[in-house]
């Protein structure tokens, strides 16, 4: 027990990875603290009814008479803004002092480190490329979060929930960043940090990064581990895999279909107020979403290595 708790110290207490396991503590807590205060504000909301039994339509119930009274941004916001300013930069002139920097020797091409890894804010897609092409990883994927995140205000209906928390009101907006920002980003991180040793090998927090440690494994693509290589045909420079293509293919057209014929079955207000183009935007980003654990779990799982093989690209 003493050596398994060792080795996961020896890996959290370098000064490249100490900040991270801050950054999950601190992510951690402010998603509790959220999930606090949306929870007793759907509480408030829920005690505001009018007479007839519907919920008053204001932003802070008359329930919140027991609460403190409202203040101003300025100067009581403003202030507290300010000393956690203050505070903060305290804290990192003090880390700076006591803990040296990170550096390294000069760069020797004769001594490649290991794991050589990227800055913490590119381990994410650098966790990535072990799953997917490099121009995937690195160039498609990054900009399909950026385009995401710029049509969130475009495609966001819900007017519900701007300037105070909520649970209730914004189930799927609540669950579609979870699942975005902490499945997809944080974890990721978290996984290049303390779960990739030298080689890029899969370590358990508790193992020991050892250099000389080796695994056999055989990453196949899935028209093989299927057995559908008859289903595959040479094209150009490479393979073309219609089986993967259908699967792919398959995968976004139930994934496009299914949920659209049950919003229009069982919920037609939601799918009036998204409509046809937005509700095609949502479900292919999320789709994408979902794509990505699909295959993550295929490769650690499974081992396979592509689900759609051709000469240009693979997925």
């Amino acid at each position: 027990m003493m050596q398994m708790f060792n080795n996961m110290w020896s890996i959290m207490a370098v000064p490249d990875n100490f900040p991270i396991l801050v950054m999950a503590v601190l992510v951690a807590y402010f998603l509790y603290l959220s999930f606090k205060m949306g929870l007793a504000n759907d509480r408030l909301r829920a005690m505001a009814r009018n007479a007839d039994g519907g919920l008053v339509d204001i932003m802070y119930p008359e329930a919140e008479r027991g609460l403190p009274d409202k203040v101003h941004v300025w100067p009581y916001l403003v202030r507290i803004e300010f000393i956690a300013v203050i505070l903060t930069t305290a804290l990192l002139i003090v880390w700076s002092i006591l803990l040296d920097a990170p550096l390294e020797e000069i760069s020797n091409a004769n001594a490649t480190p290991n794991p050589s890894k990227a800055p913490w804010y590119f381990l994410g897609l650098q966790e990535l490329l072990v799953y997917f092409d490099p121009w995937i990883a690195g160039v498609y994927l990054p900009t399909i979060i950026v385009v995401g995140l710029m049509t969130i205000p475009y495609i966001d209906t819900n007017s519900k929930g701007n300037g105070y928390y909520t649970i209730k009101e914004r189930p799927f907006a609540l669950s579609v960043f979870l699942f975005g920002f902490v499945g997809l980003w944080v974890v990721m991180v978290v996984i290049g940090t303390y779960i990739r040793g030298p080689g890029w090998m899969w370590f358990w927090p508790w193992m020991e990064w050892d250099p000389r440690r080796t695994v056999s494994s055989t990453n196949i693509d899935l028209y093989d581990a299927l057995g559908f290589q008859s289903w595959s045909f040479p094209m150009g420079a490479g393979i073309f895999d219609v089986f993967g293509m259908v699967v792919t293919l398959g995968f976004f057209a139930v994934g496009m279909t299914v949920p659209y014929l049950w919003l229009r079955k069982y919920k037609p207000h939601e799918y009036a107020r998204l409509g046809f183009v937005r509700y095609n935007i949502v479900m292919m980003m999320l789709l994408q979403m979902i794509g990505v654990v699909v295959k993550i779990v295929l490769r650690l799982g499974f081992n396979i290595k592509y689900v759609w093989v051709t000469p240009w690209f693979n997925v």
